[in-house]
């Protein structure tokens, strides 16, 4: 496991979309305002705990289900999505797009379980970071998970 020290600009840390809830279950925990698919596919929420682990969890509602009363493998798929732009959070410090996204779909979830993630970065190069992580309800092991970021330079504004 990767230790990462300076955190002063990570984009767990300093994006100006950063939401904090104030209440209810996910007191304290963390979300990002900017993207709109997420808006209405979530809320996803994440925390880094005092031993610098990333977690990342959502509690399964209605529109997160299939027709078979399960938690739809797209719902699934964008919530790992999120997990790894915040597990990669700690040593992402410029924008990032997702390169690959690989999973294995283990077990089901139902309304209103809590699906929670964690994961680790194995390996942050200078434009690629790796992440792998699972996915589970309690003690039920839901997804494993893989995914790729490339950073993403930005470029220079020309003057108008």
């Amino acid at each position: 496991m990767h230790h990462f020290e300076d955190n002063s600009k990570s984009a767990l840390l300093t994006r100006p979309d950063l939401h904090e809830a104030t209440e209810g279950e996910f007191k304290g925990w963390r979300t990002w305002t900017f993207d709109t698919f997420l808006n209405q596919s979530g809320p996803f929420w994440h925390r880094v705990d005092a031993d610098r682990t990333v977690r990342c969890a959502f509690r399964a509602q209605k529109k997160h289900l299939n027709g078979h009363g399960n938690v739809h493998g797209g719902c699934f798929m964008a919530f790992v999505d999120y997990c790894v732009f915040a597990i990669a959070g700690l040593v992402l410090h410029e924008p990032g797009v997702t390169v690959s996204l690989s999973s294995e779909f283990l077990d089901a979830a139902r309304e209103d379980e809590l699906v929670e993630a964690t994961g680790q970065v194995t390996r942050a190069g200078g434009s690629l970071i790796f992440v792998r992580g699972e996915l589970r309800s309690g003690e039920r092991l839901l997804v494993t998970f893989s995914g790729t970021i490339k950073r993403v330079k930005q470029k220079p504004r020309a003057e108008a």
